[in-house]
């Protein structure tokens, strides 16, 4: 099953679309988000990703005065997450900007306000983080927006996924294999879940990736992701949960060269004679 986001369709025997994920690594600043996305979009990446939160809904009451020390000082909880938040303001200049680069942008929303908030805004799309996927409001509200969705299925057990899918009937949906350890060992990567989840729905499936370097994610179109999203950063010792996780420009970089070379060297599967193959075969071959 195939998806539109904006112009790109994504899906099986389709360009493999590539998503950047700044979440909350712009660290408060547009500045740093508007740096990220222009890496992003000179990278060749199709789309740019941010998260969306409501603190006050987000956070829970006995953390949101619980003090801890940020890079603008000790604060409580639910004043940090306010100060990394962005506001109508911020993602107004970041639809700006995405139409000057070229580039999708949505983001995931964390709590139903926040869907409101973002439809306000006229996004093409929503990300359903892994951490949401048994939030039975949160993906009503999605699914009554009659947006692409692209969901995310780390940290879930199969019935979990059973059950968000039956409630998205009629979505546009695009699942992501996931593996939510930050940052993801290889061995939990377990890959064959694209082609597990994509006969078990009937939907074309991306992969979501959390691991250090290029290999995994590269493998992961080689075995049928029609998608891929990663963390990108400006450098990976700044401050922040995602940070260690993301890949830095050059990473993002060669992460898109390798895949369009593999998505190119994956063909259509028909066996043939190459142009190229003609001088060896007439020199090589014993014909009787």
């Amino acid at each position: 099953m195939e998806i539109q986001i904006n112009s790109r369709v994504v899906g099986k025997g389709r360009p493999v679309y590539l998503i950047a994920e700044i979440g909350i690594n712009h660290n408060g600043s547009l500045d740093i988000a508007k740096k990220l996305m222009k890496v992003a979009a000179e990278a060749g990446c199709d789309a740019v990703k941010f998260q969306k939160r409501d603190p006050d809904v987000c956070v829970p009451e006995d953390q949101k005065l619980i003090e801890r020390d940020t890079p603008w000082g000790r604060m409580t909880y639910i004043d940090y997450r306010y100060k990394v938040e962005f506001g109508r303001p911020e993602y107004q200049e970041i639809d700006r900007y995405s139409r000057e680069l070229g580039i999708d942008w949505f983001a995931s929303p964390w709590d139903e306000p926040s869907v409101e908030f973002l439809e306000g805004l006229g996004v093409s799309a929503h990300k359903i983080a892994s951490a949401s996927l048994t939030d039975r409001g949160l993906l009503s509200a999605l699914r009554s927006t009659g947006k692409p969705l692209i969901l995310s299925t780390g940290m879930s057990t199969i019935d979990e996924i059973d059950s968000a899918v039956e409630l998205l009937q009629g979505s546009p949906l695009l699942l992501m294999a996931a593996t939510s350890t930050y940052p993801m060992p290889p061995e939990e990567a377990n890959l064959r879940t694209i082609q597990t989840l994509g006969d078990r729905y009937g939907l074309s499936i991306g992969y979501s990736g959390h691991e250090r370097g290029l290999q995994i994610s590269v493998a992961a179109v080689a075995l049928g992701a029609v998608a891929i999203e990663r963390h990108i950063t400006l450098d990976r010792s700044m401050w922040g949960s995602d940070q260690s996780a993301s890949l830095e420009p050059h990473g993002i970089q060669n992460l898109v060269r390798d895949i369009r070379i593999v998505e190119a060297a994956l063909g259509d599967g028909v066996k043939r004679v190459w142009p190229g193959e003609e001088a060896p075969r007439r020199k090589l071959r014993r014909f009787e």
